[in-house]
């Protein structure tokens, strides 16, 4: 379904119409869904996400020292203290709440990472 604004057909006609028509329009359109936003879609049960689960699960037990790359190019170091769904903890200089769509990749200190 299509929806055509009634906008001033006249070049003299006030322009203040079709800027309020114009936001009319952007009022109800639909924000589109950006790349991270689609891709935290995944199903609660899904294979991808009992891996995520089981590795967090590893690396809180074992202690190991992480070094989580976010997607600014920040560098966090830090033993993962706790999880959920759309978040992480990680314990290092200090305490970290890190959101999960904000993280790059991560990988043991140590480690290449890439």
């Amino acid at each position: 379904m299509s929806i055509s604004p009634v906008l001033p057909s006249g070049r003299g006609e006030n322009t203040s119409q079709l800027r309020r028509a114009q936001a009319r329009l952007k009022l109800h359109a639909p924000a589109p869904l950006t790349f991270r936003q689609a891709e935290r879609g995944i199903a609660a049960e899904s294979p991808l996400r009992n891996a995520e689960v089981f590795y967090l699960q590893k690396q809180i037990q074992s202690q190991t020292p992480m070094v989580i790359v976010l997607e600014d190019g920040e560098h966090v170091e830090g033993c993962i203290e706790w999880y959920d769904q759309n978040s992480i903890k990680v314990r290092g200089r200090a305490k970290t709440l890190i959101y999960k769509s904000a993280i790059k990749y991560m990988h043991k200190l140590g480690d290449a990472g890439q």
